[in-house]
């Protein structure tokens, strides 16, 4: 059934040519023409050929860089005199695993063109072509083919729309710098990177020897950034090819990129017993951090006593218990959820608000603390900051606890190479790198903890102790008012709100919980519940923090509202409407090269267009409606209201200055 499909196709195509179209070379496996843009061509105009290929199911054929193997197409032109033509404009292929081998191929329907300029009128074109397409077997084939174009300036032809929807399946030149380095690990840095974004990527060389095609490439993706880790059978200096990137929708964003020779990253590995070396140095170094030396020094109290009373090395086996039981919990929740799939780097949980805005809460209760506000006691509101507060062994032990979570978004000299190549090992190195950096991290407080030479000469405890408590508590305030900075980073004026009316609430919990014991009888116990109501809604207040994204470079814009649309419009206005996603890398590709170039914001600004930006990043009523409306069930959609009674204009997904520009009006100069 299948053969006489195909042979009535032949024979239905096998015409003299059509205008943009020669007649068709008909196989089994492939049905292949030549195709136009324009019917005519005017001398000094440029039109694009293409060969057209049309492959029967499960066949397919081959890229530039076909990979391990297989053959790309070839395209030879007859042209006359004085024409010249350009390369192809190869579409970014489908990484397609044949048995132990990959190759870089294409099923289905494929056109690849190039420009042709002509230096005299409308004339016959003819072209040869070779390909080679494979399913179980591999079967060279070949076609000759003859177009007419009349000595007319160019006109778009019926095939055009077949070269619109290419140039949409053409990598776009990449908006971020490229590096790789001497091991092979490549690295894309941009804003719009993040793991909020990213959810797969892959490399693709432009030739082949470059890399071992069909070995695993590992994603590291943090914020402002993601690496691959390629095998390469030599250092390379420079290296091409296309990055294809998924994000979370399922959207795929294709770059081309050139990197260059750059610097060691994340993803690359060194020796185990360097990296394991490397991780008790960054533990080490972590102890000089702004992020964690406030939490040791919390301690140096607790530690003159314990070393006065000899339980100095019981408070170092608690402390060093702490650092190491978490360290260990961290790398353990790290593996799994990669094992889940996510693109996760150490300090992964600084990427959640709640988290920041909890760990903000929690130091300032600490704070409160040691200025007096409270003691430390078995009351709910007081739980937090108890724990590591305490001076017995299980202080020690949440000391070590409270040192480490906040450590995370301090990254010390060798930590990264040390984390990458323990992520880059099996799950049992992946922990003892983590552990050893525990030790590295415990190891001052230990050793000054537990050796009672050290220790002979503090000074004796005195009154000055609870000046230096005290004293101790504005380090807790200052690390706590740099989480709300980094708060106000993640969500902007409503997490701040958030978190404020959060670190109220436990403040005022605190001074009523420190009243109350001071209190008796029924006093003493309605202020202990009033400090828990207190604190439980600022527990509730903090599942209010949400994420904000950060506003993507791009022209001015207003907030998307089914309102101000219709406002716009009644007035008589052009409207451009961008929907769009935190998460969605092709929308961010879309507003930072094209919505936010000079010439695009140039042309609003010219034509008094009003810019209403839609952010489907949580689930918005009025975006999805608006979505459906226009036949789309995600972003990014891109709506022209021309104004008056004009109808509207949808754009491709893949935006291009021209597309924007020439639905503006605005001329422009084809490349």
């Amino acid at each position: 059934m299948i053969r006489f499909l195909l042979l009535l196709l032949a024979i239905l195509c096998a015409t003299p040519a059509v205008a943009g179209e020669s007649a068709s070379v008909v196989t089994s496996r492939v049905v292949a023409t030549l195709v136009s843009d324009s019917d005519s061509a005017a001398p000094g105009q440029t039109i694009r050929l293409a060969l057209r290929l049309r492959l029967a199911d499960g066949w397919h054929t081959y890229w530039r860089n076909p990979g391990d193997a297989g053959a790309p197409p070839e395209l030879t032109l007859d042209l006359p005199a004085g024409a010249t033509a350009g390369p192809i404009d190869w579409p970014t292929p489908h990484r397609l695993a044949e048995g132990p081998i990959m190759t870089y191929a294409y099923t289905g329907e494929v056109l690849l063109p190039l420009r042709v300029t002509f230096l005299s009128g409308g004339t016959t074109i003819r072209a040869e072509a070779r390909w080679l397409v494979c399913k179980d077997i591999c079967v060279p084939e070949e076609g000759t083919f003859s177009l007419d174009l009349r000595p007319a300036p160019s006109a778009p032809s019926a095939q055009t729309p077949l070269f619109d929807a290419h140039a949409r399946a053409v990598p776009r030149p990449s908006p971020w710098p490229a590096t790789i380095s001497a091991q092979g690990v490549l690295t894309l840095t941009g804003a719009e990177l993040s793991p909020a974004t990213v959810a797969e990527a892959w490399f693709i060389p432009d030739a082949s020897g470059l890399i071992t095609d069909d070995a695993p490439q590992r994603l590291s993706v943090a914020a402002g950034g993601l690496s691959l880790g390629l095998v390469t059978p030599k250092p390379l200096t420079a290296l091409s090819g296309i990055v294809s990137i998924r994000d979370r929708s399922g959207q795929q964003t294709d770059v081309a990129i050139l990197a260059e020779a750059g610097s060691t990253t994340l993803q690359e590995t060194i020796a185990l017993p360097t990296a394991l070396l490397f991780a008790f140095l960054g533990g080490l170094i972590l102890n000089l951090m702004p992020c964690v030396f406030p939490i040791l020094a919390m301690k140096a109290v607790g530690l003159t006593r314990g070393a006065a009373s000899g339980a100095g090395a019981g408070h170092a086996v608690a402390y060093t218990a702490g650092v190491l039981v978490t360290f260990a919990g961290l790398g353990a929740v790290l593996l799994l959820t990669r094992a889940a799939g996510s693109a996760v780097g150490w300090g992964f949980q600084f990427q959640s608000p709640v988290f920041v805005a909890a760990m903000a809460v929690l130091l300032f209760a600490v704070g409160l603390n040691l200025s007096g506000v409270f003691q430390v006691g078995g009351g709910l509101a007081s739980a937090g900051s108890g724990l590591a507060g305490r001076s017995g062994h299980a202080g020690s032990f949440f000391t070590g606890l409270l040192a480490v979570l906040v450590a995370t978004p301090c990254t010390a000299p060798f930590m990264g190479a040390a984390i990458a190549a323990g992520l880059a090992a099996p799950p049992a190195v992946t922990i003892a790198v983590f552990l050893v950096m525990g030790l590295g991290l415990a190891a001052p407080y230990a050793l000054l903890a537990a050796n009672p030479a050290i220790a002979r000469h503090a000074p004796r405890p005195g009154a000055w102790m609870d000046v230096l408590k005290q004293a101790l508590a504005f380090p807790m305030y200052a690390a706590c008012l740099w989480l709300i900075w980094v708060l106000a980073q993640q969500s902007g004026p409503p997490g701040i709100l958030s978190g404020g009316i959060a670190l109220v609430l436990i403040g005022f919990a605190a001074w009523v919980f420190g009243l109350s014991q001071r209190a008796e009888g029924r006093a003493a116990w309605g202020g202990k519940g009033l400090a828990v109501v207190a604190a439980a809604i600022a527990v509730l207040s903090l599942a209010t923090v949400a994420e904000t994204p950060p506003d993507s470079a791009g022209a001015p814009a207003e907030r998307y509202s089914p309102e101000r649309l219709s406002r716009a419009r009644a007035e008589g206005r052009a409207v451009f409407v961008n929907m769009t996603a935190a998460w969605c890398v092709t929308c961010l590709v879309n507003e930072r090269v094209v919505l936010s170039s000079d010439a695009v914001r140039g042309a609003f600004a010219a034509r008094g267009v009003v810019y209403l930006k839609g952010d489907w990043t949580r689930q918005d009523p009025a975006i999805t409606s608006f979505l459906r409306e226009h036949g789309r069930d995600g972003v990014p959609l891109y709506v022209l209201f021309p104004g008056g009674n004009t109808p509207s204009i949808q754009f491709p997904q893949i935006l291009t200055q021209p597309v924007v520009l020439d639905a503006l009006g605005v001329r422009t100069v084809a490349p």
